[in-house]
């Protein structure tokens, strides 16, 4: 109790403080840190019957709550405060408002509902306040259930108070409107054109047409919500029938000119303007943020092209300066070379007998014509070389041409005489056939044949035939013993596989064993032997061992042999 009187005091020293002076947000941070803040909000969630004062105590605990909260700088604990604390104070002040719009509908005396009515408007003086140092409890604030139940009462006073708070706070910040659920919006404007239409009170009906406009001028989308919605269809049929007052007369004019299809129609168009300035600004912002992404690179290049452009221009300075030299240097080898030539000439012209000066002279001139002529003609052949260049390629050309071309003939010919069908052998003429023939005589002439009897070729002809006769009968034999031996080794191969894959004595089961029975004797007999000699040697006593080795064979009688010769063999089966 002396807590809240204490809390109760600092109300008049934070009034009595400048606002927005260092000292009132030192005394704001003292009482955050001391955790004053939260007990308020933990006093405000407790029974008004229970603290003293009552709703006198709560409505100035609100007051210090929504001073103290704006205008503070949390420092390390500002998430805390942001996300937790504020959202929690506003849900309080919700809460109280509920509790007093019930107490006060349910009051009967006058001076109590005019009592409640005032603490009302403190706490709603006080929810505006704190959400008008924190816009980012807007939201909030239209999307708790207790502002709605709130927003749907009946009595006249409440409704005007709790819609002209939304109001102040729609001035504050209309855009977090437009970011509650859409649900609840829709119940937000239901409530509001309930009130506008049903409720004779003129001063609801005027606070409602207020808040209904601020909504439709702050949002094109309220208004074209409200325009072409089938929630509201007729909505301006209805308004037109209604008799507004004179305090509110200018603004039901307006939401109604808002609503009527000539002002949508403005507006839809002001809309397509905006959205098309903002794709505009959209459009330019990003051609700009390429530009600028691509500057350092433009000034590189630029830079590289520059100093490329300025290497190039230096070196052809360089060149034509070389040119220059060289052509300066050339022109004084020519005049050295001159000057030199007629030196030589003058001295010539000294030791040249005077008799024999015209014919040096002619001798030189014929000299420099030769040269003259030999340049001429070197430069005219050049000149027609070039002149004949082309046609000198077309005629490459052409005989390449020609000669795939006679490659391909030659080729399709070579096919027609391969795939051609024959046609026989060509006939003989009688020239022809007389030389044959002489050729065939000649050969037989040079090659004559050895006479035998007829006699001796029927003897030669019946020896051929028996010994014909003898080699296909011993072929016939030969293949059934080939046949007999590859039987065999396939019966050998099959019957090792299956003592391979057979199992051991241990695990055989059932009929197994007798699927190795042998039908040959003498396999039969050796493995009788070979069992018996084993039986003996594991049944002998120990002093019979002691001179044998293990590899020893044992002599078992012949009539030992005689007995159940169906004994193990390694394939086929024993016969019924």
């Amino acid at each position: 109790m002396l807590i809240i009187q204490g809390t109760l005091f600092m109300s008049e020293i934070i009034n009595n403080t400048p606002f927005g002076s260092s000292e009132l947000k030192k005394i704001k941070q003292d009482i955050y840190c001391y955790d004053l803040i939260r007990y308020c909000l933990l006093v405000l969630s407790q029974d008004c019957s229970r603290i003293q004062g009552g709703w006198a105590t709560i409505s100035q605990l609100t007051q210090i709550l929504s001073h103290c909260c704006v205008g503070l700088e949390p420092g390390e604990d500002a998430e805390e405060f942001y996300n937790e604390l504020l959202p929690s104070a506003a849900e309080n002040f919700l809460i109280l408002g509920r509790q007093l719009q019930t107490c006060f509908i349910n009051a009967a005396k006058g001076e109590e509902k005019d009592e409640l009515l005032h603490f009302f408007q403190i706490v709603t003086d006080s929810l505006f306040w704190l959400v008008g140092g924190h816009v980012q409890l807007i939201q909030n604030v239209l999307q708790s259930e207790h502002f709605l139940h709130l927003l749907q009462t009946d009595n006249v006073q409440i409704g005007s108070t709790v819609m002209n708070m939304v109001q102040n706070i729609l001035q504050i910040n209309s855009g977090d409107l437009l970011r509650i659920e859409a649900k609840t919006l829709h119940s937000i404007l239901d409530e509001v054109i309930f009130k506008l239409l049903s409720t004779p009170s003129p001063v609801l009906r005027s606070t409602a047409t207020k808040l209904l406009l601020l909504m439709a001028e702050s949002h094109q989308e309220i208004l074209i919500l409200l325009r072409l919605s089938a929630c509201y269809k007729g909505l301006r049929n209805l308004l037109n029938k209604q008799k507004p007052g004179i305090e509110f007369r200018h603004e039901f004019r307006q939401l109604i000119s808002l609503l009527s299809p000539k002002v949508y129609q403005e507006v839809e168009e002001q809309k397509l303007h905006q959205a098309a300035c903002l794709i505009q600004a959209y459009w330019k912002g990003f051609q700009t943020r390429k530009r600028l992404k691509k500057l350092p690179s433009a000034v590189i290049t630029l830079q590289r092209n520059f100093r490329s452009k300025r290497a190039k221009i230096l070196l052809k300075l360089k060149r034509q300066k070389e040119e220059e030299e060289n052509r300066l240097q050339l022109q004084l080898e020519r005049q050295r070379a001159m000057r030199v030539s007629r030196e030589i000439r003058l001295n010539m012209l000294e030791i040249v007998h005077p008799g024999q000066v015209e014919k040096h002279n002619r001798e030189i001139e014929e000299k420099s014509a030769l040269i003259i002529q030999k340049h001429w003609r070197g430069y005219r052949e050049r000149k027609n070389f070039h002149q004949q260049k082309p046609s000198l390629v077309e005629y490459k050309a052409a005989v390449t041409l020609q000669r795939a071309a006679l490659k391909f003939l030659a080729r399709c010919r070579m096919k027609k005489k391969q795939f051609a069908p024959w046609q026989g052998p060509r006939e003989l003429t009688d020239a022809q056939r007389v030389e044959l023939k002489q050729h065939v005589d000649d050969y037989v002439r040079r090659h004559p044949s050895s006479q035998m009897s007829d006699v001796a070729s029927r003897e030669l002809h019946s020896q051929a035939q028996e010994r014909l006769q003898h080699y296909f009968m011993g072929r016939a034999l030969e293949d059934r013993a080939q046949q007999h031996r590859e039987a065999l080794k396939a019966q050998i191969n099959t019957n090792i596989e299956q003592l391979m894959k057979a199992p051991t004595l241990k695990e055989a089961e059932g009929e197994e064993p007798e699927l190795f029975l042998s039908r040959s004797r003498p396999v039969a007999a050796k493995a009788k032997q070979a069992h018996l000699t084993t039986l003996k040697h594991i049944q002998a006593p120990w002093w019979k061992k002691l001179g044998e080795e293990a590899g020893d064979e044992v002599d078992v009688p012949k009539d030992e042999l005689d007995i159940e010769l169906g004994t193990l063999f390694i394939g086929g089966t024993k016969p019924p």
